[in-house]
């Protein structure tokens, strides 16, 4: 089966990759990976939706093959314009959206401010801490908040990239922090999100300044429960047993939505769409055929 094409568009003067699986035809859907992943982490859903969808997925800044933020750039804001640029440049109103963990999470906050542009949403672990954790970072005063922020972007400017002697090294790297992988998937997922050093070595793709992008520089989380109380549209939320996000339903974050319901999996961890992909798909497909 041919692949997608590989296209970019701009959005504050970053040169942001998508990669476009044709279709043009048909009704728009947008594929929205995590933290340090990639669009190419979406291969296996797109090429089961592609013939009913235009399907588009896009590299966030600073994550495989888009511009890496200079001076930083990598809160929420910043991301949602993006989402909101790719949006509105492809024409893609209105939209159905699937998306995963960081990228999930500013899908949400954008449908919170542009709810006519989208269709359906499916969140896969997309609402970020616990209530148990937001109610432990609520006793830092702001003070200690800026303080804990300029540490942890300190601490990140100094990192340098891990290089491995080879790509089946990266491999195994891979697949040793996603046990669930296959072969298949963890040298499929290596190959789209390492690139080669000029020494021979290989290193990840993604930027290590985008390890940090909330703090006082993101939204509140009440600014985020007020964005999510906003969505009109349709909402699945999927969550993996085995991963560390707690379920919305037994902790209540699941009533700051007007239409949402959960689907919990069990034997998946964080990336559900890869850990129990037959499934995923399963309740993906339902869900948008409601």
């Amino acid at each position: 089966m041919q692949g997608p094409t590989s296209h970019f568009y701009y959005s504050q003067r970053l040169r942001l990759h998508y990669v476009d699986w044709g279709n043009e035809t048909a009704p728009p859907l947008l594929l929205v990976h995590g933290g340090r992943d990639h669009c190419r982490n979406w291969d296996w859903v797109a090429e089961r939706l592609r013939d009913r969808y235009h399907v588009i997925a896009p590299d966030l800044r600073g994550h495989g093959d888009s511009a890496w933020a200079v001076g930083g750039g990598y809160d929420q804001a910043a991301y949602i314009y993006d989402l909101a640029q790719i949006i509105h440049q492809k024409q893609m109103a209105p939209v159905t959206i699937i998306a995963h963990s960081l990228g999930a999470g500013i899908v949400l906050n954008y449908c919170g401010a542009f709810s006519q542009n989208v269709k359906k949403v499916v969140a896969i672990e997309g609402l970020g801490p616990s209530p148990a954790v937001i109610a432990e970072q609520s006793k830092r005063s702001i003070d200690q908040r800026i303080r804990r922020g300029v540490k942890d972007r300190r601490e990140n400017s100094g990192r340098s990239p891990r290089r491995y002697a080879s790509l089946d090294d990266a491999v195994a790297r891979m697949a040793e922090e996603n046990p669930h992988l296959s072969a298949e998937q963890a040298r499929h997922l290596t190959v789209y999100g390492a690139h080669q050093n000029e020494d021979g070595s290989y290193s990840w793709k993604f930027d290590n300044h985008a390890r940090w992008g909330g703090g006082v520089g993101g939204l509140s989380h009440e600014d985020q429960h007020q964005l999510w109380r906003n969505i009109t549209a349709p909402v699945l939320l999927i969550r993996g047993t085995e991963s560390w996000a707690s379920d919305p339903v037994v902790d209540g974050r699941i009533e700051h939505f007007r239409d949402a319901r959960l689907v919990n999996f069990d034997g998946a961890g964080h990336w559900v769409h890869h850990d129990q992909l037959d499934g995923f798909m399963r309740e993906t497909e339902a869900f948008l055929a409601e």
